[in-house]
Order: structure tokens, then sequence, then C-alpha cells
């Protein structure tokens, strides 16, 4: 049996909600250590979140994003908290915060700072709008990042006010790619011994994400300037989502080699042979038509899911639009643990998402527990810094350290 891949690394997490800690879970589940220092009294401001069960003041919210880090809950502000804070980063490979930019650095824990304690220390640093910049000192959530990314703006019904997705697609992906760019440095210092300062923005996270929008309007200088369509893509036709028969969706990708394919599944061997249908710039011209035909074809079954096993028989990429309820009962969700069962000590039982990569040396998760608020402030003091039952007994007393079973 192996040691799980990120053992032996030790992070110092001062972030909260989910961008951060989306980070730091990804690299606990391959086996690192999370030192997550919550602010007292209070810690993570989503402890204070998603409490759906009357006999347990937990929060899912938190259980979910934070399973397998250690907990230290010390207030910062008194100087005893900062000096044990700064006495963490000697013993620790990498600091991750998502504040407001500056205000790791009013806290006396900014890259220069932690450099005088580590000299290779890696801080990362998470944040909306990023490090720099005109709008660096703005707050910021997901959703003004999306917003500023141009994003938000392709999303929805072009004669309506455009909407936004319910869920952390910013906050996610962007704490996903501070996981990257955090084992990037640990590569980069492993052959210089050279620390250095991450800036993770979801700002440039979101504007990453755009494949087609950007470069059409700069590849056509302008004179396509991409809008939101609704249910269907603006550069491939068909696709997107169609209306089927008993109020369902189904979402069909029938562009490019596949528009024969459709055809065949429809038995439309016309349609196919139409040489004004025979590319995805010209069904594009006639796209309200494409999708009346293929929409009337659809709400001709009884079952959507019959329409379903007929596109693929023939090769056409689709999917049912499932609901979230619908989701957590497909079967390859289930089998694969793309939704999986935890076990949570005060919440007890309950689907989460599970994680995303795969790894043949690891086919099993580790069994990982959300820390209760201050649970390894004995375990890390005494262990790692070395402190006495005294000492820390002492600075419980003195509202340095604080526990609390949520």
């Amino acid at each position: 049996m192996y040691e799980p891949m990120l053992a032996g690394l030790r992070i110092l997490d001062f972030s909260r909600a989910l961008a951060g800690p989306t980070c730091t879970r990804m690299l606990v589940e391959m086996g690192a250590e999370i030192i997550k220092v919550e602010a007292a009294p209070g810690g993570d401001l989503t402890r204070h979140t998603a409490k759906f069960r009357d006999n347990s003041d937990r929060s899912f919210y938190y259980v979910q994003q934070n399973r397998g880090k250690k907990s230290v809950c010390l207030d910062v502000r008194k100087p005893e908290g900062l000096a044990l804070a700064h006495e963490l980063v000697k013993h620790v490979d990498v600091v991750v915060e998502n504040f407001k930019p500056g205000v790791i650095a009013e806290m006396g824990m900014g890259f220069e700072a932690l450099k005088a304690i580590k000299p290779d220390i890696i801080l990362c640093s998470i944040s909306a709008l990023g490090q720099s910049g005109p709008l660096a000192g703005k707050p910021g959530y997901d959703y003004i990042a999306q917003a500023y990314a141009g994003v938000t703006s392709m999303i929805g019904d072009p004669d309506q006010p455009p909407y936004v997705p319910l869920l952390g697609l910013g906050d996610v992906s962007t704490g996903v790619h501070g996981a990257l760019a955090i084992l990037a440095a640990l590569r980069h210092r492993d052959r210089t011994g050279r620390g250095q300062h991450l800036d993770v923005g979801l700002l440039d996270v979101y504007y990453h994400c755009h494949e087609m929008n950007v470069i059409t309007h700069s590849g056509t200088q302008g004179r396509v300037s991409p809008q939101r369509a609704g249910r269907h893509l603006t550069y491939m036709c068909p696709a997107g989502v169609f209306r089927a028969s008993g109020g369902r969706d189904i979402t069909i990708m029938a562009f490019l080699h596949h528009w024969k394919d459709l055809c065949a599944a429809m038995q439309r061997p016309d349609l196919a042979a139409d040489p004004t249908l025979d590319s995805d710039p010209k069904r594009l011209e006639r796209r309200a038509e494409v999708i009346a035909i293929i929409e009337t074809w659809l709400q001709g079954f009884a079952d959507p899911a019959e329409a379903i096993a007929i596109l693929e028989a023939h090769n056409v990429p689709c999917a049912p639009v499932l609901s979230v309820a619908e989701s957590m009962v497909e079967p390859h969700l289930v089998q694969r643990g793309t939704i999986r069962t935890i076990d949570d000590p005060l919440a007890g039982s309950f689907e989460v998402p599970g994680f995303p990569l795969r790894f043949s040396d690891f086919p099993e998760p580790l069994p990982l527990t959300a820390p209760t608020l201050g649970q390894h402030n004995d375990d890390v003091l005494t262990g790692l810094l070395g402190k006495s039952e005294e000492d820390v007994a002492r600075l419980r007393a003195a509202g340095v350290l604080l526990e609390r079973n949520v």
C-alpha cells in the first residue's frame, strides 16, 4: 500500500468560503496535511450556513469543503495569536489565503514577511479580481468576477437580462487552478530552492473559459460581437437544449459530422442531402428552422428516453437534462463515485460531490472527516510547535485559542 501522493506536504490554510477551501480540499484529497486557521470566535463563515438538520448545528457546506483538514481556531488580532501563526509558517511548505488583496499584508503575513520567516515559502493568494490592476482593491465574489469577465453577458435569453448559474463555477474552478499553481511552484522549488507568491484570480480563470467569444470578436475585428442566445450555441448548429415530450429537455450536439448522424436518426435523408444545410454556418442561418424540425421529431415520442435511445444508436451526442435530484441517483455517477455518501460524526450521513480525479494507484478515496472548530488546537500546538499543555491552557484562557463542537 502506497502513501498518499502528497504525503509530507503541509499547508497552512487561511482561506474561507469556497475558492480557497476548494484549493486545499483538492490537495487534502491527495494526501496533503492541511492546517486550517480559523478566526476566533466564529471560524470559517460557512460554518453558519446550510444547517439542514434540527438535531445538529453542523454546516453541510463546511463539511463538504473542509473534510480531512485540521482546524486551529486562533484570534490573530491578539499578539500571541499572530505569533502562533508566524510559528506555524516555519513548519509548512505553502500558505493559502483568499482575503481581499492587501489584508494578509496588513496582518503581518504578506509575502515578504513570510519569506523572512521561511525563505522558500510559497504563498498562494486567491482573490476575485487579482492582486494587481485597477480593480484589485474591490471586494468581490464569484458572480462579480463573472460579470467583469463577460461571462454573465453570455448566459440567458437574448431579449432578457442575463442569468447567473446556481453553482460555484468560478470559485471551484479557481480553487482547482490554485492547486495546480501550487504543485507547479513546488516543482519549481524542488529544482531551484526558491519559493514564490502565486496570484490566482477568479476573473482570470473565468476569462480563460472563453473558448470562442473572444477570438470571434477579435478575429472579425469587431464585426461579430458574441451575444447570448438562450438554449443554443451561437457558432455551431444544431447544438443546445431541445424541448422534448412531457415537458422534458434533451441536450443534443449534432454539429460538424454529427449532422448526418442526426439526420439518419430522424430518418430524414433529405436533410442530410440538402446543400443549404451541409455546414454549420449554413445551418446557423436557418437555425430556427433546424430547431423546429428537431423539436417536432422529439415531440413524437411518448417518452424522451425513447428518442435518446435512437439518438445513441446513431452515435449522436446527447443527454437528458437531469435535475439535481435525478443526477444523485444516476447509476453512472453513483458507480464512479461522482456522487458519494459520507458519514459525518455530527451531521450524520448525506451525499456530496465526490473527488473528480482518478488515480490507478489510489482507486479508493481517503476516509476524511471535517473538523470541529479548533479541534486540532492541542494537536498542532503541542505536536508541531512543541508547546506544553500548560501553554495551551493559558492561551485558551486568554482567548487566543477557541474550540466549539460545531
